[in-house]
């Protein structure tokens, strides 16, 4: 990774990247049953390197830790990541295994999507010996909780260096207990569902988070407004509305944003951490407009 540069925010993101196939269909087809899409999108994908691909967008300098392989298949998801500016470090670099690919049905008329993937589930990976130099380049450190023991020993090493920590909550995987204690800031989705919490009460979460550690936290819904909470305060932030396309990746959007907005502040405050989310939730409601994970950055 470059080194930093003075006024550009450095960011450096943990956790799965996938190659995206994405179709846009009329319906997700019943068993046996065959339709043509009406489009398709092939891209580097996953929440951290769509999180990343968005930090760098937004005119930050994103770095990728992660697995990918040498596999034709995965230099074609390095090739897609160079060209959106993001710098790969890529721990399965000698894997001859194909990367992680994710399915991806968009409904038309919807916007929602079914997806289907391997994940992370092929690859356990260890830090690399040079983890201390990655950490030192950048300003702030996203996870999204995919590759657990690569994610805690990065939190550890950023936390070390007094990094600010963002945590992609959108889903309970095992080990997220112990990676809380090194968060700073988590954004959750609904599915974020932590042991004993009710998932209709975001107040749980919460609660939840701040109880292991985590000082700044919230729930996105989607549409409906986010709710947060910060160490002796609480609000709701509202999402711009919008003519839904495409919810594929939206989460990773909003923290690839609010990733960039956190960067900037030295300390952080309950009016900062607000204009952070209403900031990230505009870039994610635009990103909704468009079908595929890419195209609202060339619409604007």
């Amino acid at each position: 990774m470059e080194p930093r540069t003075r006024g550009r925010p450095a960011g450096m993101f943990v956790g799965l990247c996938t190659l995206d196939v994405i179709q846009l269909v009329d319906h997700v087809p019943a068993s046996d049953e065959k339709l043509t899409a009406r489009e398709q999108v092939v891209a580097a994908g996953g929440p951290a390197a769509n999180a990343a691909v968005t930090f760098a967008h937004l005119g930050g300098s994103a770095a990728l830790l992660t697995a990918i392989g040498s596999h034709p298949m995965g230099h074609a998801v390095t090739a897609d990541l160079d060209r959106a500016g993001v710098a790969v470090s890529d721990l399965a670099a000698d894997s001859v295994e194909p990367p992680a690919v994710s399915c991806v049905l968009v409904t038309a008329s919807s916007g929602e999507r079914a997806v289907a993937s391997t994940n992370a589930t092929g690859y356990r990976l260890a830090p690399p010996d040079d983890l201390d130099t990655w950490v030192a380049a950048c300003d702030i450190v996203e996870f999204d909780g995919h590759h657990m023991e690569l994610a805690q020993a990065t939190a550890h090493a950023a936390r070390a260096a007094g990094l600010r920590t963002v945590l992609d909550g959108g889903s309970w995987k095992p080990g997220t207990e112990s990676l809380l204690p090194s968060i700073d800031v988590a954004v959750c989705s609904a599915d974020f569902r932590p042991p004993g919490t009710d998932t209709d009460a975001p107040t749980d979460t919460l609660r939840f988070l701040r109880d292991h550690g985590v000082m700044w936290s919230a729930v996105s819904y989607g549409g409906r407004p986010i709710v947060w909470a910060g160490p002796d305060c609480g609000g709701t932030v509202e999402v711009p509305p919008v003519r839904v396309a495409d919810t594929l990746g939206a989460g990773d959007v909003l923290h690839g944003a609010l990733t960039h907005h956190l960067a900037g502040q030295q300390q952080l405050t309950a009016q900062g951490f607000v204009e952070a989310l209403r900031a990230a939730a505009v870039v994610a409601s635009r990103a909704c407009a468009s079908f595929g994970t890419r195209a609202w950055m060339r619409d604007g």
